[in-house]
């Protein structure tokens, strides 16, 4: 585990009950940097779409882990804008793995109380695709057990762009006043409005950068960096990076 501490508290954390860690140890919203399907699926002899369903299987196994800890924020970086530079046959196949997971995954979201939301710039998804994930959604308001929210077609800098656009027009039609920009202002016009920021960000598979993702939202937030790849980034890895989370403590720049 990349995770910069010494080697003690990686064992301490290893030995601690996820049952006896205080409520308020515990983060109120995980974010995930799903990385390694494709090197997951090469070193199997596997095409690259193996790899990312058996990502999607690692999905449901994270949602479960947060309900049943009763953490009720969790954000996945599902397909990036970057990624549609993707070669076409790739992206297609994300694209159809994606409608497969919310067609297959529906009732079940339903069945556990898990609330789907998504960010990013989901015009660009495939009509059939996008209107799936919209009814899925709204078929989903009322659950309250998790809040799974899915980064689709999501760029942070144009996230941050567009906010500033947002801001700008408002400001020219005199419905805005310069100094009533705030950062709390600001973050109402970002994607993730009414959100909480993510307490702790993962990243599997090694890497060890934010690849344009939440970078206003994560400002504070703890790191996690794994080797492990994301469709073997098991319900126990979770449980160490949650459990190497509730050790740290938090000063949001103070002493």
């Amino acid at each position: 585990v990349l995770n910069w501490t010494p080697s003690w508290t990686s064992l301490w954390a290893r030995h601690l009950s996820m049952h006896t860690i205080p409520k308020e140890k515990l983060p109120r919203h995980i974010a995930c940097i799903m990385d390694g399907n494709g090197r997951w699926a090469h070193s199997r002899g596997l095409p690259r779409r193996a790899g990312h369903r058996a990502g999607a299987d690692t999905v449901e196994r994270c949602v479960d882990f947060c309900i049943s800890h009763g953490i009720p924020w969790l954000t996945l970086y599902a397909f990036s804008s970057e990624n549609w530079n993707r070669p076409k046959t790739e992206v297609q196949a994300l694209m159809l793995l994606l409608h497969d997971f919310l067609k297959k995954r529906l009732r079940e979201m339903k069945n556990k109380g898990v609330r789907l939301l998504a960010i990013g710039d989901t015009s660009r998804l495939p009509k059939r695709t996008r209107e799936l994930l919209e009814r899925s959604i709204e078929q989903t308001a009322g659950n309250t057990k998790i809040n799974l929210v899915l980064a689709l077609s999501y760029g942070s800098r144009a996230e941050i762009a567009g906010a500033a656009r947002k801001i700008a027009e408002k400001i020219s039609a005199g419905e805005l006043h310069p100094d009533a920009i705030t950062e709390e202002t600001f973050g109402q016009y970002l994607d993730t409005a009414g959100m909480p920021d993510p307490d702790l960000l993962i990243r599997t598979s090694g890497e060890m950068r934010i690849s344009n993702f939440l970078l206003w939202q994560i400002s504070y937030a703890e790191l996690y960096l794994t080797d492990t790849l994301w469709p073997d980034f098991s319900e126990r890895d979770m449980e160490m990076a949650v459990k190497d989370y509730a050790r740290r403590t938090r000063r949001f720049g103070g002493i």
